[in-house]
């Protein structure tokens, strides 16, 4: 027994210096602490500067939208298509004059002249026609207030649009930050296994182990960063080149979920239904002026005329007229008429029944998103609680972890990667909340004026 232990002792001397030197490094490694997460932004920005911030970006998309111009010039267009349809009640006057030779025959001898020459001047007004001029007034002008609301209606999806792509900025944004905290962090803990491998060979699986980590966590990075770049391509092609800061955070601007009830009723002045409204109403006079169109049309009309020849066998001769008085026309036969009028009348009913079957439609769409926004917000918050478990886990394993092998670097590993995963959920059901209030804002009183 003596000898055995003279024998062993060598051994055991050199185990306790093995443990020794690496209770030594998984101390240093201890010691160099992993800088802490710092927090994403949240509400940073008061709320009526983020405001004023997204109403700019707005502005500049409708300002520069080509489609934004050429509603515009519909709308205008239309106008002046009313002015037209109006214009009709209006005197009327024309000119006319002719020149050249003429032949006239008269008791079988024909007359002539080398050169006649002529002016007259006619004047009319309509005074009645069964109110049919003014059907297509009001068609005209139920027509230009549909493009008017076709217009806020496009600038509405625009507005929309450049919204949703500041909050697809800033989730991607918010995505990098976490993804960059957790190369960080792997960083941190490769450091740390390259002190103890160098102590503990054996430990250079976990050292490949978080290495593999650190890559992965290196190519979601990445490719958000990628997403971040193609959403700010497509944001620029609206907004021109000069984006907002990167401080702007809407989550306290677009956090409060609008009372379902009140947007029903907002979704009834919606700009896209008072398009569909005004285009039922264009189509109801449309069919009333169909109607008047076989009433009689009294007009009054008055002209003047001078004519003069010359040469020929006639030779010089001059002539005059003044005529005023009433011009009557009264429709006798049609047989097309009785179906024009059923035909406008039901493409009037049916542009009515689109438009409560648009209303329909956008109502419910605003109750589904309302549920939706609601989910996205309570599964944000659900996501917050369990993170802030996950924080205190991740440290106890860390620790336990560093303190020889009480817990493994895949427990750590698991840790971390569940820590992260549920950041990176919290920022995306964050957002999603935020991007279903902007649709929910769209769908009632809108995002132009609600941004006012």
């Amino acid at each position: 027994m003596p000898r055995l232990r003279r024998l062993l002792a060598p051994l055991q001397r050199g185990a306790v210096a093995a443990v020794v030197l690496l209770a030594a490094a998984v101390g240093a490694a201890a010691q160099s602490t992993c800088p802490d997460d710092a927090p994403l932004p949240s509400g940073s920005v008061p709320p009526e500067q983020a405001r004023t911030a997204l109403r700019t970006l707005v502005r500049q998309a409708i300002e520069q939208s080509p489609q934004a111009g050429a509603t515009r010039l519909l709308a205008e267009a239309a106008l002046d298509d009313t002015a037209e349809a109006r214009a009709a009640k209006s005197p009327q006057a024309s000119l006319n004059a002719s020149i050249g030779p003429s032949v006239e025959r008269v008791r079988s001898k024909n007359e002539t002249n080398a050169a006649q020459g002529g002016v007259s001047v006619a004047i009319s007004q309509l005074i009645w026609d069964g109110g049919r001029t003014d059907r297509l007034v009001n068609w005209r002008e139920r027509l230009a207030d549909a493009a008017r609301f076709g217009d806020l209606s496009s600038r509405e999806a625009l507005a929309l649009s450049t919204v949703s792509l500041a909050l697809e900025r800033s989730r991607f944004r918010q995505q990098v930050q976490v993804y960059g905290q957790y190369v960080r962090k792997m960083q941190c803990l490769a450091r740390a296994l390259e002190q103890i491998v160098a102590a503990d060979r054996g430990r250079l699986s976990e050292l490949v182990q978080v290495r593999k980590s650190l890559q992965q966590a290196e190519l979601s990075r990445t490719q958000t960063e990628s997403q971040l770049r193609q959403v700010e391509v497509r944001l620029r092609r609206l907004v021109g080149d000069t984006l907002p800061a990167t401080e702007h955070d809407w989550s306290a601007l677009l956090s409060a979920v609008p009372d379902v009830r009140g947007l029903q009723a907002d979704a009834l002045r919606s700009a896209e239904i008072a398009q569909l409204e005004a285009s039922a109403e264009a189509a109801q006079q449309l069919a009333r002026s169909v109607e008047a169109s076989h009433q009689p049309r009294v007009s009054w009309t008055g002209g003047a005329n001078a004519a003069s020849g010359f040469g020929g066998t006639i030779g010089t001769n001059h002539s005059k007229g003044l005529s005023f008085g009433l011009a009557i026309s009264i429709p006798l036969i049609d047989q097309g008429i009785a179906a024009a009028s059923a035909a406008a009348k039901k493409r009037a009913q049916a542009a009515q029944l689109q438009r409560d079957e648009a209303l329909q439609a956008r109502r419910a769409r605003i109750a589904e998103v309302h549920e939706q926004t609601t989910s996205s917000f309570d599964r944000a918050e659900r996501v917050g609680a369990v993170l802030r478990d996950s924080e205190r886990l991740r440290d106890f394993t860390l620790q336990q972890w560093q303190q020889l092998g009480r817990r493994s670097l895949f427990d750590v590993m698991a840790a971390e990667s569940d820590h992260y995963g549920l950041r990176i959920s919290l920022v995306n059901a964050q957002h999603d909340g935020q991007q279903m209030n902007a649709i929910l804002l769209s769908l009632g009183q809108g995002l132009q004026g609600w941004l006012q």
